[in-house]
């Protein structure tokens, strides 16, 4: 039974800034089933209002307070922890952090950085983090889809610090179980009773489960093929695109 339905967004409902095909009629159809919708990202390029109005332009009716994005909950886990972080972000996403005292950095926070990941930051903190400071990631995600095919995301450089210092990350972004329990939360639903639709075998479908939702893998976006045979647990299925996984939640939540 499905009671509440998570999305990711890019590779789900665009890719760069194109539409998927059906994405918009299958995002009504879902609206008009009744179903309590969140959206959650990890994308780390643009701040949630930027990301609202880039899903606006894109003809999906989308407000931004339905959308958990990595950066509001890395903001929010800081400022927890009370820690000061030496920031390797991407310039779209830095407005998140303002305010933030990044002064005598007692951490270390990675987003997807783009062009930022240079060998000068990545041995500042390198640095930092031999001399004890923890390392936090948004994500640890290998690649995404943009509109000039596959990019590399922030996971190998992360898993690059990691190696060099025997440090493990804390991840903040999906698939940290505390950011989709935050997401089930805003849903008022059991996670046991909520679905979680993506193109990332890893972080969103197997992520999910391992969080206590169930998962559906689309094949679109980053998917590749074979990437099925990775899906952790039973709580998980797999449909050609966000229409045919629509079908498949409205047939689980018997609208």
């Amino acid at each position: 039974m499905v009671d509440g339905v998570l999305l990711d967004l890019s590779g789900v409902l665009h890719v760069g800034t194109r539409a998927l095909p059906g994405a918009a009629a299958a995002l009504q159809r879902l609206r008009g089933s009744g179903l309590p919708l969140r959206f959650v990202t990890n994308t780390t390029r643009n701040t949630r209002r930027v990301v609202g109005e880039n899903l606006r332009r894109l003809g999906f009716a989308i407000d931004e307070h339905e959308i958990f994005t990595a950066p509001r909950a890395a903001r929010a886990y800081l400022e927890a922890q009370r820690l000061r972080p030496l920031l390797i972000v991407h310039p779209g996403v830095a407005q998140e952090f303002a305010g933030v005292v990044q002064e005598n950095p007692n951490a270390v926070l990675l987003g997807d950085a783009g062009e930022a990941f240079d060998y000068g930051h990545l041995n500042r903190a390198f640095r930092l983090l031999m001399s004890g400071a923890p390392l936090l990631a948004m994500g640890r995600n290998r690649y995404f889809m943009d509109d000039d095919g596959l990019n590399l995301d922030a996971g190998p450089f992360v898993a690059a610090l990691e190696y060099a210092t025997g440090v493990a990350a804390t991840v903040l972004g999906k698939p940290a179980p505390e950011f989709y329990h935050a997401a089930v939360a805003a849903l008022g639903c059991a996670p046991e009773r909520v679905v979680m639709i993506g193109d990332d075998v890893d972080a969103d479908v197997s992520g999910a489960a391992a969080a206590g939702l169930s998962g559906i893998l689309v094949r679109s976006g980053k998917y590749r093929s074979g990437d099925e045979r990775r899906l952790l647990g039973e709580r998980t299925a797999v449909c050609d695109d966000l229409a045919a996984a629509t079908a498949w939640v409205m047939a689980q939540a018997g609208r």
